[in-house]
């Protein structure tokens, strides 16, 4: 997903800032205002509400089924242009256009444009450094020439995008700050962060807060200091873990396993589905180079067709994940990849929203319902998809059910969620009106709205011992207001008395 975020001070209108930031992985180029923030500057994100997507891979960019397909502009995820970097501009035209027309010309040069690239440019680095490095310069040169204050673009780590999907999710619910009594933002008393769990098209991602008794021996654990507070933040990104190229390595396996090279079955297609792809598409990809096969050519034709057999994807998708290397260890995932236990609650946002989402499934339910509603999908014969998802596109139906039982192994037998927490999963798009991705803790770091250190309002004392010792001198206050209140009725009897009593004997 690649995504741009404009926000407009309505008070300080000269230091706008505009972020750009490509998620290249899934292909897809958003311009989508966040909504109101809450942090200290009560800097509220712009009021537009628009997508513009160069040239979603529609094989790989996942979609609400309530919504159907964003309305678009064409062109590429900037990692397809290895080959062509001269023609990166191609992916950000229409939608810098539409851009230009939203943002007044005279905050043009005080908008501020970041971009951020994610696993598809990391897997094109790996690929090609070099085309990798030209396609960068590209959209320097191309950013340069636009009316805007440039700054920069960069390839960020797994890890990073893991912080930063972190740093979203909890930026969006308050986990980092609240209002207090006296409307002072000071940090939650008793409030545990949530985890963040982020699938995307070339890799995927865990983060969560281990605690402090986790060891620091490990690399997948960083010390994120937030508003002054530290924490212990587990977090992994798992290279071609994504669901696009997992499915590329799918295709490439089931190919291992074909009588034939050029036709194959896939239980995960619904029954009845036929479609034929390159050999380019599937093994191009340096997640599947090792699954090519003797005699390779790009250009051979693979048909490929589906039988709609549940049981039998659940059982081959497994082969996916290397779950051996982790046995008998309990602080693992797969692939020998150290992991705590998984604590607290998670958000899980991008392909696992979407994915639930095809199944009318939403924030928390449990593993049953996830597995029966799945099953269920997978069992339907392809003429039977249209009438099941409000808006039908093929690219996205036939991949719900790999997706699905994809989805099922990476979190219960890799990140080892259980019956008991996987409702404790919530899988969102957004919180409230803001989108959560990666893309807005990157823009947070980039323009440092959640600085290591800040002067935070810090009470003297536990919020709750501070409550129970304002209410006893309150209290204590409003007796000897009472009292007082008393005495001055006692004196003003008394001498309405005294008043009286002299009169009647002056009367005598």
């Amino acid at each position: 997903m690649q995504s741009c975020t404009q926000s407009l001070d309505s008070t300080k209108k000269a230091s706008a800032l505009f972020l750009l930031s490509p998620h290249v992985s899934s292909g897809s180029f958003h311009f989508r205002p966040q909504g109101p923030l809450p942090n200290p500057s009560h800097h509220r994100l712009g009021g537009l509400d628009f997508e513009c997507c160069g040239a979603c891979d529609h094989h790989t960019h996942p979609v609400s089924p309530e919504r159907g397909p964003p309305s678009r502009t064409e062109g590429s995820g900037i990692s397809s242009y290895g080959k062509n970097p001269q023609d990166v501009p191609k992916a950000f035209e229409d939608c810098m256009q539409k851009v230009q027309g939203q943002i007044p010309a005279h905050l043009h040069r005080s908008t501020r444009i970041y971009l951020g690239a994610t696993a598809g440019m990391r897997l094109l680095r790996l690929q090609n450094e070099t085309a990798a490095n030209e396609v960068l310069a590209s959209i320097q040169n191309y950013f340069k020439s636009q009316p805007f204050d440039f700054r920069g673009a960069q390839i960020i780590s797994g890890q990073e995008e893991g912080i930063y999907g972190w740093i979203t999710a909890n930026y969006l619910m308050g986990n980092f700050l609240e209002k207090n009594l006296w409307h002072m933002w000071v940090h939650p008393n008793g409030v545990e962060t949530t985890g963040a769990l982020d699938l995307g098209g070339a890799s995927t991602q865990i983060s969560f807060a281990a605690g402090d008794k986790v060891g620091m021996n490990s690399s997948h654990i960083m010390k994120v200091s937030l508003y002054g507070y530290v924490y212990s933040l587990y977090t992994h990104s798992f290279q071609c873990y994504g669901r696009n190229e997992a499915e590329k390595r799918f295709l490439a396996i089931l190919l291992q396993d074909s009588p034939t090279k050029t036709n194959l079955i896939n239980p995960c297609y619904p029954r009845n589905y036929l479609t034929t792809f390159t050999g380019g598409y599937i093994f191009d990809s340096l997640c599947t180079a090792d699954l090519r096969p003797v005699g390779y050519n790009p250009d051979d034709i693979i048909t490929v067709g589906g039988t709609g057999d549940p049981s039998l994807c659940r059982e081959k998708v497994a082969s996916l994940f290397d779950f051996t290397a982790c046995r008998d260890q309990e602080a693992c995932s797969f692939d020998g990849v150290y992991q705590p236990k998984v604590k607290g609650t998670f958000v899980a946002f991008a392909g696992f929203y979407y994915t639930a989402s095809a199944f009318n499934l939403s924030g928390s339910f449990s593993l049953s319902a996830f597995n029966s509603s799945s099953w269920d999908f997978c069992s339907e014969s392809w003429s039977q998809l249209p009438l099941l998802l409000p808006r039908f596109d093929e690219v996205y139906a036939r991949s719900y059910c790999f997706s699905a039982h994809y989805i099922y192994h990476l979190l219960v037998n890799g990140y080892r969620f259980t019956e008991e927490t996987w409702p404790q999963i919530y899988f969102k798009k957004e919180v409230g009106n803001s989108s959560i991705a990666w893309s807005l803790g990157y823009m947070l770091s980039l323009t440092n709205r959640i600085p290591a250190e800040s002067p935070l309002i810090r009470l003297p004392m536990d919020p709750p011992a501070f409550v129970g010792t304002l209410a006893f001198f309150t209290a204590v206050a409003l007796l000897c207001l009472a009292f007082l209140v008393y005495l001055c009725a006692s004196s003003g009897k008394q001498r309405r008395s005294q008043h009286a009593f002299d009169h009647t004997v002056d009367s005598e």
